[in-house]
C-alpha cells in the first residue's frame, strides 16, 4: 500500500516520505480500515509515541495520522459489532502506525458508525478536533447553561466545534484569536470576540471556563481572568498558572463511541459545523504539511478522492 512515512524526528514534516509499505494484517479485536479520508495534526512529529512504543523503544520510521474515515474491509478475531464494508471513522491508538496511508489496522473499540449522508472528508475531521471540544467542554469542563467561556483560537479546528458546542447548551461565548480570524469566529457563533494583537486579554473578567490550545503567555494571562470556582482547561500540556480559587486540567484526548455518535449526529441535522481547511490528496501530502499560507482550519488526506 502506499503511505506517508515519518523517518527522522529533528526534520518534522520534511523528514516525511511517500513510500510502499506492507497492507497491515488484523490482530485480534482489530479490523482493517480502507482509509478514504484521514486528518492529520502538525504537532503529531513532536509526540513521543510518534517515535517510541510504550516501553521507549524506537518505532520509527512510522505512518502518522490517528483521525480518519473509510471501509472495514476484513475483521480480526473476538471483533464484534461490526462488519465488512461498513462506514466508519474514529480515533487510532497514538503508538500504532496511523492513517495517513490506504489502509490502517484499529482497535474496534476506537471506530464508531459513519452515516451514509456524511461524507468521508468531514468524518476525518471530526475525532480530535470534535472529542477535544466534548471532552473539554463537558467531560473536564463541566460546562453549564448560563455559564461563560472564553475560546482561545476560536477560528481553529478545535475552537470552531467548541464554540458551537457551547453555544447550544446555552453558553456565552468569548473567542480570541488574530484580526484576520474575527469573522469567522463570529460566524462559528462566537458572541465577542478579542483580537489578541489589539485588545487586552485582561479586559475580560470572572468567566466560568477557559479552553485554551494555544498555551505559553497567552495561557498564563488566562489563569487571572478565571472566577472563583472557575477552570482552565489546557491540551496544550500542564498549566503553568493556576486560577485563584479555581481548577486547572490539561488532558489528552480520548476515543469514545459515543461521543462520536453525538458529534456525527450534530452534523447530520445541523447544529454544527466542522472546520476543514485544505483538503489533498496523499501524493500531494507533505507538500499540504507544510503550506506557504496560514492555515485556515483542519488538513485533510483525501486517501481515495
Amino acid at each position: 500500500m502506499k503511505a506517508i512515512v515519518a523517518t527522522d524526528e529533528a526534520k518534522g514534516t520534511a523528514g516525511m516520505t511517500v513510500e510502499v509499505r506492507p497492507e497491515p494484517q488484523a490482530a485480534i479485536n482489530d479490523v482493517i480500515v480502507e482509509v478514504h479520508a484521514s486528518g492529520f495534526v502538525p504537532t503529531e512529529l513532536t509526540w513521543p509515541s510518534t517515535w517510541t512504543d510504550r516501553v521507549g523503544r524506537k518505532r520509527a520510521p512510522s505512518i502518522p495520522g490517528h483521525e480518519f474515515a473509510g471501509v472495514i474491509t476484513a475483521l480480526g478475531y473476538g471483533t464484534s459489532g461490526l462488519s465488512v464494508g461498513q462506514r466508519v471513522f474514529g480515533l487510532t491508538d497514538w503508538y500504532r502506525d496511523g492513517t495517513l496511508a490506504e489502509y490502517a489496522a484499529v482497535e474496534a473499540r476506537n471506530l464508531a458508525p459513519l452515516p451514509g449522508d456524511v461524507d468521508f472528508t468531514v468524518g476525518a475531521s471530526l475525532p480530535i478536533s470534535g472529542l477535544t471540544a466534548w471532552q473539554g467542554l463537558f467531560q473536564h469542563g463541566r460546562l453549564q447553561a448560563g455559564q461563560s467561556v472564553l475560546v482561545h483560537g476560536a477560528a481553529g479546528a478545535v475552537g470552531a466545534i467548541a464554540t458551537q458546542l457551547a453555544r447550544e447548551f446555552g453558553a456565552y461565548v468569548i473567542g480570541t484569536g488574530r484580526a484576520h480570524d474575527r469573522q469567522k469566529s463570529l460566524d462559528f457563533g462566537v458572541q465577542d470576540f478579542l483580537d489578541l494583537d489589539n485588545d487586552r486579554l485582561e479586559d475580560v473578567r470572572g468567566v466560568d471556563l477557559v479552553l485554551d490550545v494555544i498555551g505559553g503567555d497567552i495561557q498564563k494571562r488566562s489563569a487571572a481572568l478565571v472566577r472563583t470556582g472557575g477552570t482552565l482547561i489546557s491540551i496544550v500540556g500542564p498549566a503553568e498558572a493556576r486560577p485563584v480559587d479555581g481548577l486547572a486540567i490539561d488532558f489528552v484526548v480520548e476515543t469514545d463511541r459515543a461521543q462520536l455518535g453525538e458529534i456525527v449526529q450534530r452534523i447530520r441535522d445541523g447544529r454544527l459545523r466542522t472546520n476543514i481547511g485544505n483538503v489533498s490528496t496523499l501524493d500531494n501530502a507533505i507538500a499540504a504539511f507544510n503550506p506557504i499560507e496560514r492555515r485556515t482550519g483542519k488538513t485533510i488526506i483525501a486517501i481515495r478522492p
